[in-house]
């Protein structure tokens, strides 16, 4: 009896530590993702206020500084960021703030 019950333990710490394994396993691409996916998003805002608005807008202003607070925020949080133009990441802080200044 108690060979079965030390069995049984070990095997929920087994399943549970499977578990825990899964989930970080999977978390460090979903935040990869999420960075990506909300830069493309204010990207393509922003280049919507330009081609609406114009590159000196209060439109293209906000979308220009909403970009560069998510850049920042993905660099603090993975040290990279990603370039919805050149559909690629960097791993240098090297952004232009000003890269979609003149965009048409």
């Amino acid at each position: 009896m108690q060979n079965r019950s030390n069995i049984w333990n070990a095997a929920k710490v087994a399943m549970g530590m499977a578990a825990l394994a899964g989930v970080l396993a999977f978390s460090a691409p979903l935040r990869a993702d999420d960075c990506q996916s909300k830069i493309a998003k204010i990207d393509h805002n922003l280049h919507d206020a330009i081609a609406h608005h114009g590159p000196d807008s209060k439109e293209a202003a906000h979308w220009r500084n909403e970009l560069a607070a998510q850049r920042e925020r993905c660099w603090n949080a993975e040290h990279r960021w990603w370039d919805e133009d050149a559909h690629r990441w960097h791993t240098d802080h090297d952004w232009d703030e000003h890269d979609h200044d003149h965009d048409h």
